[in-house]
């Protein structure tokens, strides 16, 4: 896909804010399932539910806008969405259960130390990924990503009464060819505006067919100002070293999606501008700590949407962090897009998670074709596939190695950085700037 805006480009404000609304349609469902689950599952009352919710749209809208436009060391400044991570679900439920939100918050402010004091040695692990390794760590970034879109484009989960109906299957090939017809024959912001345009054609006709449930939007408060210190903080020292882990996960994943992004938008990435989006992570899971919400990490998911758009423009997505803050202030605008029946975002979201495997294969196709190159791929990809269609391998590991290894993104990106160490003829690249 040609670049149709670059990272520095300025669209005019209304194709602007149509671009930024793409970006907003891919990940304000995530953003608010994190706290959704963890609130349903620890058994909060619904306000402490909305305040989480809410919390987490506001603050991701803000880190979002900081990560793209920078404030002075802190920011890639690149177009990149920032959102709740489900990295720390796992280990949120199990500290919320023994020390309530408090622990969950309270270790996470003091464990984002990892991630804040990490990001001054990105330069140095900047090194440790060269093409074989960054091309091979894209691919499973996408790889991942495409069972969520299937499950969406299916309408849930398997084993639900209506997954995989006509109707479903229907709506989201109906969204499909929509944002492919428009991705390929398409012209300026018919193009540009694919997805956003795919999905309001769904949803058009979801409206018409009566499937849209409207509960969120009527439930939702119309305004709702942000709580900071809301549940109170602890620190379990046992919930501290937990989070601490996690967030070494998400450095990890955070390093690929960034290294994705830097591809899709055609700008190099040095060690400096890595430590720089890893700091306004840490700093971003802080502040979250502090306005009652759980850590942040950079989304995959609309990394997909610069590779097939095309809009690299840093500004647009800014733009998507000015909606996510608003959707954070009047949550009943979070609840109407919350209201996108799945197989409309699944339409969608299989081309664009499908792109940033392109994006990674692109990479790969620049290394050298050896049989060492070839085992790296091969095995990263199978271990990462592995654990992400299959958790029930990690059942019987402790505790610690099933949080670093449960995500596949992580644990491919594990073994081809090792693989890359240990076969013979590493070639480990230099660049530290």
């Amino acid at each position: 896909m040609d670049i149709i805006y670059n990272v520095e480009d300025k669209p005019p404000l209304g194709t602007s804010i149509l671009l930024a609304a793409q970006h907003l349609l891919a990940a304000l469902s995530a953003i608010i399932t994190v706290p959704l689950v963890i609130g349903g599952v620890l058994k909060l009352p619904v306000a402490d539910i909305v305040v989480l919710v809410n919390a987490a749209m506001l603050i991701s809208g803000v880190v979002t806008i900081i990560q793209c436009k920078g404030l002075g060391p802190v920011g890639i400044r690149l177009p990149c969405v920032m959102g709740t991570s489900f990295t720390f679900v796992g280990v949120s439920i199990a500290i919320g259960f023994e020390y309530g939100v408090e622990g969950i918050l309270g270790s996470a402010l003091v464990a984002s130390l990892v991630m804040i004091i990490g990001s001054f040695f990105m330069p140095i692990i900047r090194k440790f990924f060269p093409p074989i390794v960054t091309g091979t760590v894209v691919t499973l970034i996408g790889l991942s990503l495409v069972p969520v879109a299937i499950d969406w484009f299916a309408g849930g989960q398997v084993g639900q009464d209506d997954y995989a109906s006509l109707s479903n299957l229907a709506i989201g090939l109906l969204v499909l060819a929509t944002v492919v017809t428009l991705s390929i024959f398409g012209k300026g912001i018919l193009s540009a505006a694919a997805v956003v345009i795919g999905m309001l054609v769904g949803y058009l006709v979801c409206l018409a067919l009566g499937v849209i449930d409207f509960k969120p939007v009527q439930s939702s408060p119309l305004f709702a100002l942000p709580s900071p210190f809301h549940f109170g903080l602890s620190f379990p020292i046992s919930g501290i070293v937990g989070m601490s882990i996690a967030y070494l996960v998400t450095i990890v994943e955070s390093t690929g999606d960034f290294l994705a992004l830097s591809n899709v938008t055609k700008t190099k990435l040095t060690g400096k501008k890595l430590s720089s989006g890893i700091l306004c992570d840490g700093l971003g899971s802080a502040l979250a700590s502090v306005f009652s919400t759980t850590p942040f990490s950079s989304f995959s998911q609309n990394v997909g949407i610069v590779g097939m758009t095309g809009v690299a423009s840093r500004y647009v997505v800014a733009i998507t962090g000015a909606m996510l803050v608003l959707a954070g202030l009047f949550p009943v605008l979070g609840a109407m897009i919350v209201s996108i029946p799945l197989p409309v975002l699944g339409g969608a979201g299989l081309v664009m998670f499908a792109m940033i495997i392109t994006a990674g294969v692109n990479i790969l196709s620049t290394t050298q074709h050896t049989k060492r190159n070839g085992m790296i791929i091969a095995v990263s990809i199978a271990t990462g596939m592995a654990v992400t269609v299959r958790p029930e391998l990690l059942s019987h590991l402790p505790e610690f190695l099933k949080v670093i290894l449960a995500s596949g993104i992580t644990t491919g990106s594990i073994i081809a950085l090792l693989l890359n160490v240990i076969l013979p003829n590493a070639d480990i690249i230099t660049d530290t700037e």
